[in-house]
């Protein structure tokens, strides 16, 4: 019999799970009391009237006793009958409320059947459920950098729990992509690799996307994954590049180029700043009062030279140990582009004392921030006379070009100590230096732009720059190669990317959604106790100011703007004759060929550096927040409680799936999203809501035989224990209310209502989510299922004294 069949039959299906529904309408009896059971009425009537002709002679008379007590009988019998009644009409209509739930209409739809999938992958919460339930994630499905060899003991104490620990295959995969004998794929996906992923999906889709500027940004990111182009091309494409900044001492061709005129030139078209950084931002002077003010910003570079601070002369200083195996570094990049052995060495020794003499002023923000030496308003004409050696006028006007700048307009200084040092610096290797001639500021900039660059070049140069950082121990995973060309896409077309998601999302769905959980969140604080009736008037007046929606940015243009926007850019596409190619590029020998020259990632690449750096002085002109799309949590702007976008992808949310599904992922993660902007003002000024956590605490310490932790972090996590045990009871309560307003929702795998609920939230919980989460989704169901009665009996797995436990809370 399927769970859908077990859930109709009245036989099967314990009552308890009618209570997983919004309550039906009741009827209650007359409040009167003189409303009684037809039958029970007429028979008082025959009896009151057989009394009434025995005669007028016993009209004076007493009644005999026995009378009294056969009509107080009829009358408490009669009650009796109409409770019955009323029962049996309550218990009818929870079990056709039970029926409907358990018949919902299945949900077919692409997304929901990919969903089915992905839960039938999990694990089916519906066979033996406390088992499921009370282990971690249903099946120590965690790889061991979540830590579920300890999270994965389950409640103990349940006869379930122990008959079904030997049954679970152990897993003891490396967690890794592509790793052999475990785990293929990485379980747990951050929010913003679940946006990635599903913007992935949409770029690679092989439907042409609606407008040229959608297919331009599909153009560049398919050119970005076609890196058998890139090994193809090797060195040449930025040897090439090298000719039109100036040229260079080491190819033979250089022209000794005006100094400021190939600064102006990196910084402009190719995104690189190797003396001193760009860009545009508020004064926080001015953000504290709302101004929104935008200047440009000047502050020192990322140096490629590993430094170090040093906190008792106040000084950067190069790390001793690293400039072995630095200056290797360089010394093999010179030799991938052409320079002899002994030419290496002069361009790679003087690029690194150049660097080290500009390190000197360079200081960490914290150091800066305690001097006073961040946001300092100082103008052009100013600067000027601090540091000579940059015509600053003519390279803020040609990098921000069209914004007009003139000499006595106001710019913020985040170092002027190092832009004063610089200056000299460049002035004595420019002119004064004995090895002037060979063009040390030139190889000083080519390596910069080499460094800008490396991305589109051959793996040679990638493998270097690692092999670096494994040799300092700094080395990280590398990120797939899809997620980088994503993220590289979304740097120029960052608009494109915004206007595809928002075709995507569901507004009116997502935005419903928003709303009862908001109104949920706001009616549980309401019942919370409070220190003093003045704080919770002045809190729920702040939270109730608040107008919660989804944030759809103000700069989400239309198809026919984005067209406009993006007309003169053109990425090189790849040849459709690659889609036909089985397998990799490898054997297909000159087709390969002419697809890498047709699909030039190298050419695409520089076009976009200048395409971003060309959009940068757009909000200086506009001014205009920027939109961020890969923006996943809420955030308080003025009067408005924002919900990103970028939070709605599938899995977490989609307009298809049944409501259960969506409240019990992204309903959950929004509630505990909310309540940590709002936490500082509530778990300080509430009793009940500090009193609330140590308790849930305590029991999870309790009932999973985990080891208290003190201080600071038995703290927090007391207070994160609040907010998701309470995230959830809001996500549930929000689902119900909906529930009352739209009756009807479907369902996926013949689950219930609730049952698919509890299965999304644990499914997102330990799947999508590697944030703090000291409570096990396997307790915090147990735990709201024992003190709220929503859930099925099926799922309240705990002992009685267990249960009386959280109850307490």
């Amino acid at each position: 019999m399927s769970p859908m069949e077990l859930e109709s039959d009245p036989s099967t299906q314990p009552t308890s799970e009618t209570a997983s529904e919004p309550p039906p309408l009741v009827l209650n009896p007359d409040p009167s009391g003189t409303q009684q059971h037809p039958h029970l009425q007429s028979e008082i009537q025959m009896s009151e009237a057989g009394l009434a002709d025995n005669g007028v002679e016993h009209r004076h008379r007493a009644k005999p006793a026995w009378m009294n007590r056969w009509r107080l009988f009829l009358f408490i019998l009669g009650l009796l009958f109409l409770c019955a009644a009323v029962l049996g009409l309550i218990y009818y209509r929870h079990q056709r409320n039970n029926q409907r739930n358990s018949q919902a209409t299945p949900c077919l739809s692409p997304a929901c059947l990919r969903a089915s999938a992905r839960l039938v992958a999990s694990g089916d919460p519906s066979t033996q459920p406390c088992s499921y339930f009370s282990s971690r994630c249903g099946s120590g499905r965690l790889s061991p950098d979540r830590g579920g060899g300890q999270g994965a003991r389950g409640l103990p104490g349940h006869p379930q729990v122990q008959s079904e620990k030997a049954a679970l295959p152990e897993r003891t995969g490396t967690g890794h992509e592509g790793g052999g004998g475990g785990l293929t794929e990485r379980k747990l996906l951050h929010r913003k690799t679940v946006l990635l992923q599903y913007l992935r999906e949409i770029l690679e889709s092989k439907d042409r996307l609606n407008g040229s500027a959608a297919e331009k940004a599909k153009a560049f990111y398919n050119s970005c994954l076609d890196t058998a182009s890139v090994e193809t091309a090797g060195v040449e494409p930025f040897l090439a590049l090298i000719q039109k900044v100036g040229g260079w001492a080491v190819s033979g061709q250089w022209k000794q180029a005006d100094f400021n005129s190939t600064l102006i030139l990196l910084m402009r078209d190719y995104n690189t700043f190797p003396f001193f950084k760009l860009y545009m931002g508020t004064d926080p002077r001015d953000t504290a009062n709302g101004t929104l003010k935008r200047y440009i910003q000047i502050d020192q570079p990322n140096l490629l030279i590993p430094i170090e601070w040093n906190s008792r002369t106040n000084k950067s200083q190069v790390k001793a140990q690293t400039l072995r195996p630095f200056l290797a570094l360089c010394q093999r990049y010179l030799s991938f582009l052409g320079a002899t052995a002994g030419s290496s060495m002069i361009h790679a020794g003087t690029f690194m004392s150049l660097s080290s003499e500009l390190a000197v002023s360079a200081a960490p923000p914290r150091y800066r921030r305690a001097r006073g030496q961040l946001s300092q308003r100082v103008s052009i004409r100013e600067l000027q006379s601090r540091a000579p050696a940059v015509d600053w006028l003519r390279c803020l006007q040609a990098v921000f070009h069209p914004l007009r700048v003139a000499a006595d307009d106001l710019v913020l200084v985040h170092n002027l100590p190092y832009i004063a040092h610089m200056s000299p610096i460049i002035g004595k290797w420019l002119n004064k230096h004995e090895l002037s001639s060979s063009g040390p500021l030139q190889t000083y900039m080519v390596l910069n732009l080499l460094h800008t660059l490396i991305p589109a070049l051959d793996a040679r140069f990638y493998d270097t720059a690692r092999n670096l950082s494994v040799a300092l121990g700094n080395a990280d995973k590398a990120a797939p190669r899809w997620k980088y060309c994503v993220l590289e896409t979304g740097r120029g077309l960052d608009p494109v990317l915004t206007h595809l998601l928002g075709e995507r999302v569901a507004h009116r769905e997502a935005g419903e959604l928003i709303l009862y959980i908001f109104y949920s969140l706001t009616a549980k604080l309401r019942e919370r106790q409070w220190t003093h009736q003045r704080t919770l008037q002045s809190v729920m007046e702040k939270i109730e100011s608040l107008v919660p929606r989804l944030w759809i940015p103000k700069e989400l243009h239309s198809e026919a703007e984005l067209d406009l926007l993006f007309a003169k850019v053109v990425f090189e596409q790849i040849n459709p004759l690659l889609d036909a190619l089985p397998g990799s590029h490898v054997s297909c020998g000159l087709l390969c060929f002419q697809v890498s020259l047709n699909g030039s990632f190298f050419s695409n690449y520089v076009q976009l550096l200048s395409l971003w750096q060309s959009r940068r002085s757009k909000p200086l002109m506009e001014q205009t927040e920027k939109t961020d799309i890969l923006s996943v949590s809420p955030f308080v702007l003025d009067n408005k409680l924002l919900i990103p976008m970028g939070m709605f992808p599938p899995p977490f949310f989609h307009p298809t799936y049944p409501r259960a599904m969506n409240y019990g992922g992204i309903g959950f993660l929004i509630a505990k999203d909310i309540l940590h902007l709002l936490l500082p003002r509530i778990y300080s000024q509430s009793e009940s809501v500090r009193a609330e956590g140590e308790c849930v605490w305590a029991n999870f310490l309790n009932l999973t035989e985990k080891d208290s932790r003190a201080g600071a972090s038995q703290w927090k996590a007391q207070q994160e224990a609040w907010v998701q045990y309470s995230a959830l009871q809001i996500a549930l309560q929000a689902y119900h209310q909906s529930l009352k307003q739209h009756p009807a929702d479907t369902s996926i795998s013949g689950l219930s209502y609730t049952r698919l609920f509890f299965s999304s939230f644990s499914q997102i919980s330990c799947d999508s989510d590697p944030e703090f989460m000291p409570l096990e989704p396997s307790f915090l169901i147990t735990a709201v299922c024992s003190k709220f009665n929503m859930c099925p009996s099926s799922l309240q797995c705990l002992s009685k004294a267990q249960q009386r436990l959280l109850q307490n809370c």
